[in-house]
């Protein structure tokens, strides 16, 4: 199985805040932007893994600045890690006004994603080479990120969690 490159997965998905997507204060409601969210890390998923694929897990999403009524949603997705049969995605998402020109970064999140075969069995997914500096970076704290999760889901003991522990202990002597 050939390896591919974050830039191979990249996905931008666009979506115009319509009154049904908003709340009483004419804010995106939550959910919709999850929604959003989920398909376009799906996108970014299918195309590393080339196979259809199902949301593991979602990090942590905190909404850092409200999206309005009318604003232009753009959603950056890119696989930063592939493990055996998962991916982690990572989402940037931006809120374009656009007759003001104002564009700010509303929320990040990381996506995580199983590979499956027509049967609806995992199966094994291409690696992944990081080529740029951030790419890198993303990658190599895929693991910390994935460890975490796997902690907190209750599936790894935090003593097995040996790179979140060298952040704390430093490496292990």
């Amino acid at each position: 199985m050939k390896s591919k490159t974050p830039q191979e997965s990249h996905t931008i998905m666009n979506e115009l805040v319509l009154p049904n997507d908003t709340n009483t204060m004419h804010n995106l409601m939550g959910g919709r932007l999850l929604h959003w969210m989920d398909i376009s890390a799906a996108i970014a998923a299918q195309k590393h893994c080339n196979r259809n694929v199902v949301t593991a897990s979602v990090d942590n999403v905190s909404f850092q600045h409200p999206i309005k009524l009318g604003d232009v949603v753009s959603i950056e997705s890119k696989v930063t890690r592939a493990f055996n049969t998962s991916v982690e995605v990572r989402l940037d998402v931006w809120a374009e006004n656009i007759p003001s020109g104002r564009r700010v970064k509303s929320n990040e999140a990381y996506y995580t994603f199983v590979a499956l075969d027509a049967d609806g069995k995992t199966v094994s997914v291409p690696e992944l080479q990081p080529v740029t500096e951030e790419d890198q970076k993303l990658y190599d704290g895929a693991l910390r990120r994935r460890q975490l999760r796997l902690v907190l889901a209750g599936r790894m003991k935090a003593d097995d969690a040996t790179e979140l522990k060298a952040l704390f202990f430093g490496p292990a002597k």
